[in-house]
C-alpha cells in the first residue's frame, strides 16, 4: 500500500482541481489512521488507470487515475494531440463538445489549451450542446478530429471522453489501431508524471453559431413534417440532458408541433434527479414521461438519453401497466430501416456508391435479424457488425444502421454516429404520414410483421460488482459449450473470439438453435453487465411471444448452471 501512498502524493502534486485535491487529501488522511475502507478504496484508485479504448474514455469522477478527473483528461488531451501531429503534414484541426454533466465543461477547455498548446487548431463548441452536434461539427468543419465530453446515459457521477477521427474515418470514432496507438501516446505522458508542464494556450477558436444551424438544416431536412403532422398531440422529455434547445429549432424548422415537454426533465441537471438512472431503458425512466401524456391524452412519446444520441419511444398500450409501452429498440430500428430501405430502393439502391458499394443497411451483431430480412425485401445490402457505432457506422455502402440499445444512424451523409435527434425527425414523420390515413405507430408495426414476419427480442440483463465473474461465465460456457438452450437444441455456436463472418474478433458467443431462434452472450462495453440477447422470428405475434418466452426461460436455467 506504501506505493499507493506514494502515488497519490505525487498525484496531489500535479492535481489542479481543488474538489479532487481534497478528496484525495482526506481519503489519505484516513489511510494513514488505519481506515481498512479507505487503504481499499486508495488502492481501488491507483492500482490501475482507466483505459483508452474504442469507446475512448468513461468512469466515475474523482482522483486518481482509475477516476475521470483533470489529470486523466489531461493527459489524454495531450497523448491524442501526439497521435494528431503525427498523422498530419500541418497543423492538426480538433473539435471539441461537451455535454450538462459535472466538468464537462471544465475537461472541454482543458483539452482545447492543450491542443492549442500542443500547435493544433483547437476549436470549441459555442455552448453545452448533443453529441451528434459534435459528430456533426468534425464534418462540417473539415477537422482532423473531435472529442466529446460526455458519459451519455450512464449514472449521474459518471464522465467521459469519446474520440472521432476526420478524413477518411469521415467522422465516425475510432477503431483499433487507433485506440492502441492513442493510448500508448497517453500513457507516456502519465509516465512523465506531471501535467503542470503540458504547455497550454486560449489561443483556440469558438466555433460559429452557424455550425450548430447547419446541424439543424441538415437534421431537419430528414423528415421534413407531412400532413398529418398537423395537430400532432405528443410528448418529448429531454432525460435532464442537453437535447431540448436543439431539438426545439429542429422541429421549428422541420414543421412539427410544439410536444409538451416533461418539465422537470426538459433543463440540462448533471444530477439528474428525478431517475435513478438517466437511461430511457431502465425502469422508471420514463414514468415521468407516462404520467405527463396520460394527462395531455397524447397520442406518443419520444425520449432522448442525456447527451441525445439515443432515441426512446412509447405508445399508448391498453394492455400496458399505466396505459403506456415504451418499444423495443429493435421495434424503432425496424421501423426506421424499413423508412430507409423503401427510400433508397425509391432511389436507385442497387447502384454502387462513389466509393463503389451497394446501398445497404447495418445492425450490431446483438440486433434484430429483421433488419436483413428488410434489406433482402428491397434488394439492398446487408452488413452485420460488431457492437458500437464506431462498426455500424463503416459499413460499406450504409444508408441506415441501428444498435437495439436506442440508437439509431439515418442521416450518414452528415452525421457517421448514433444520433437520437435526426432519429426523432424520421420517427415523426412515419408517425405523421400514418395519422394522415388515420392509423397510429401500432399499426405500422402491425404492416411490418404482416410484411415481414414477427420478429420478437428480449435481453437479460446481469449486473455485477466483480466484473470477473463475467470472465469466469465466458470461460465456462466455452469450456463446455451446451448442447440445448432449455429443451431447444444447439445447431452451432460462433465464437466470435476465433473471427467468425469476416468480422474482428470479439467477446462475443452466438448460439444458432434448431427452431431458427439465436441467442448471443457478451459482456457490456460500457457497463459491469452481463447481457444476452434473444431473438426470435414466428408467423405471428403471439405465436413469436411464446418462442420467446422458451427461449428465455432455457437461458435462465443456462445461466443459472454456469455462476
Amino acid at each position: 500500500m506504501s506505493e499507493h501512498v506514494a502515488a497519490a502524493r505525487a498525484w496531489l502534486a500535479q492535481d489542479p482541481d481543488a474538489v479532487t485535491r481534497a478528496e484525495l487529501e482526506d481519503l489519505l488522511a484516513r489511510v494513514e489512521s488505519g481506515d481498512a475502507e479507505a487503504t481499499a478504496d486508495l488502492g481501488d484508485r491507483f492500482s490501475t488507470r482507466l483505459a483508452f479504448g474504442t469507446a475512448g474514455l468513461r468512469g466515475t469522477l474523482g482522483a486518481g487515475p482509475n477516476r475521470m478527473n483533470r489529470v486523466l483528461v489531461a493527459q489524454a488531451a495531450a497523448g491524442f494531440a501526439t497521435y494528431l501531429r503525427e498523422r498530419s503534414s500541418g497543423a492538426p484541426t480538433v473539435v471539441v463538445g461537451y455535454d450538462g454533466r459535472r466538468n464537462s465543461d471544465v475537461f472541454a477547455r482543458d483539452s482545447v489549451e492543450i491542443f492549442a498548446g500542443a500547435g493544433l487548431n483547437a476549436i470549441l463548441l459555442p455552448r453545452l450542446l448533443p453529441t451528434p452536434v459534435l459528430a456533426f461539427a468534425v464534418r462540417h468543419l473539415g477537422a482532423d478530429a473531435g472529442v466529446m465530453v460526455t458519459a451519455s446515459h450512464n449514472p449521474p457521477d459518471d464522465n467521459g471522453y469519446k474520440v472521432y477521427l476526420g478524413g477518411g474515418d469521415e467522422g465516425a470514432q475510432i477503431v483499433s489501431p487507433a485506440d492502441a496507438e492513442i493510448a500508448a501516446h497517453i500513457q507516456r505522458v502519465a509516465d512523465e508524471g506531471n501535467i503542470t508542464t503540458l504547455p497550454r494556450s486560449v489561443g483556440y477558436a469558438n466555433a460559429p453559431e452557424s455550425v450548430v444551424e447547419a446541424y439543424v438544416s441538415a437534421t431537419a431536412a430528414v423528415g421534413p413534417a407531412p400532413a398529418g403532422a398537423e395537430g400532432l398531440n405528443w410528448v418529448y422529455t429531454a432525460m435532464h440532458g442537453v437535447g431540448w434547445e436543439t431539438v426545439s429549432r429542429v422541429l421549428a424548422e422541420a414543421g412539427y408541433p410544439a410536444p409538451t415537454v416533461v418539465e422537470a426533465q426538459i433543463h440540462p441537471d448533471g444530477r439528474f434527479p428525478t431517475v435513478a438512472f438517466p437511461n430511457p431503458e431502465e425502469p422508471g425512466a420514463m414514468d415521468l414521461s407516462f404520467e405527463t401524456a396520460r394527462s395531455v391524452d397524447a397520442e406518443l412519446i419520444i425520449a432522448n438519453d442525456p447527451d441525445a444520441d439515443r432515441l426512446a419511444v412509447a405508445i399508448p398500450d391498453a394492455g400496458a401497466e399505466g396505459g403506456w409501452r415504451r418499444l423495443t429498440g429493435n421495434e424503432i430500428g425496424l421501423l426506421l430501416g424499413w423508412r430507409a430501405a423503401r427510400a433508397a430502393a425509391g432511389a436507385g439502391g442497387s447502384e454502387a456508391d462513389e466509393a463503389g458499394a451497394a446501398a445497404s443497411l447495418a445492425c450490431s451483431l446483438v440486433s434484430s435479424p429483421g433488419l436483413q430480412a428488410v434489406a433482402e425485401h428491397y434488394g439492398l445490402d446487408f452488413h452485420s457488425t460488431l457492437t458500437g457505432f464506431k462498426w455500424i457506422s463503416r459499413a460499406p455502402g450504409i444508408v441506415f444502421g441501428f444498435e437495439e440499445a436506442l440508437g439509431y444512424l439515418v442521416n450518414p451523409g452528415t452525421v457517421r454516429d448514433k444520433d437520437g435527434i435526426s432519429a426523432a425527425v424520421a420517427l415523426l414523420e412515419m408517425a405523421s404520414a400514418a395519422r394522415a390515413e388515420g392509423r397510429a405507430v401500432a399499426d405500422l408495426l402491425q404492416e411490418f410483421r404482416d410484411t415481414f414476419g414477427a420478429f420478437a427480442s428480449d435481453q437479460i440483463s446481469i449486473r455485477v460488482s466483480d466484473v470477473s465473474e463475467i470472465a469466469g461465465i465466458m470461460a465456462s460456457l466455452r469450456a463446455q459449450p451446451p448442447s440445448a438452450v432449455g429443451e431447444i437444441a444447439v445447431t452451432r455456436i460462433d465464437d466470435l473470439l476465433q473471427g467468425v463472418d469476416g468480422l474482428p474478433p470479439g467477446d462475443v458467443l452466438r448460439l444458432w438453435l434448431d427452431d431458427g431462434s439465436r441467442l448471443i452472450v457478451r459482456p457490456s462495453g460500457t457497463e459491469p453487465k452481463l447481457k444476452l440477447y434473444l431473438d426470435v422470428r414466428g408467423s405471428s405475434a403471439k405465436k413469436a411471444a411464446r418462442r420467446l418466452a422458451a427461449l428465455r426461460s432455457g437461458a435462465e436455467e443456462l445461466l443459472a448452471s454456469v455462476r
